[in-house]
């Protein structure tokens, strides 16, 4: 895989879709910088969900980056082409604290997309942390979060307990009780039980896709 080839590639991608540099960092949750060492070749080992995630915003397929098959040209008629699939655009939330709005201002680090739809509302939010590493949740993902204020006992939820910052746990109620549960190798994580008379729990979402760091 040359990644200078690479890069020629996804500038020429980027530019038939007339997108900025700028609108492809905000898709994926990168730099601008780093979209330049990506189109420039410069980056030593590009990893495959980096590639994937580069051409879920060209509209295209990472064979087609690494031109193993034709590129998908926006006008070509041929059997090649791959459909366009809507997307839309998310925020990704660095942290959730209480007092501001979910999508206020002091939470948003930047945007991405998302082909989720069915008239969801989504956001994602930065992991910082190893409480849920054992879910294959680690320090730096981007979690993709359908907003809604109940879920199932044992989805993964963004929780906000008693007006602190929100936590990623696995969430589980019986009656009154609460327990947030951790999924970690980190064995200073324990379950966080709660009596929802006492602490006010508030769901923000549940967990619905986990975009690996990189």
């Amino acid at each position: 895989m040359n990644n200078r080839e690479i890069g020629d590639r996804i500038r020429q991608r980027r530019l038939e879709l007339r997108l900025t540099q700028g609108d492809v960092a905000a898709a994926i949750g990168v730099a601008v910088s780093t979209v330049q060492r990506y189109e420039a070749g410069t980056i030593d080992k590009l990893k495959l969900p980096v590639l994937d995630a580069i051409a879920r915003a060209l509209r295209t397929t990472p064979e087609q980056l690494c031109g193993k098959t034709p590129p998908d040209r926006p006008d070509s008629r041929s059997s090649q082409e791959i459909p366009y699939r809507p997307t839309h655009r998310i925020p990704i939330l660095g942290r959730i604290s209480a007092g501001l709005p979910l999508y206020a201002d002091e939470h948003i680090e930047g945007y991405t997309y998302t082909d989720l739809n069915g008239g969801a509302e989504y956001f994602a939010l930065r992991v910082t942390g190893d409480s849920m590493n054992a879910a294959r949740i680690n320090d730096g993902d981007l979690l993709i979060v359908r907003r809604q204020d109940i879920v199932d006992n044992g989805d993964i939820a963004v929780v906000l307990v008693d007006d602190e910052d929100a936590t990623v746990k696995r969430f589980y109620r019986e009656g009154n009780t609460i327990t947030l549960m951790p999924q970690s190798t980190n064995p200073v994580h324990q379950p966080q039980i709660y009596d929802s008379q006492r602490t006010r729990i508030r769901i923000q979402g549940r967990v619905v896709r986990n975009e690996i760091a990189y």
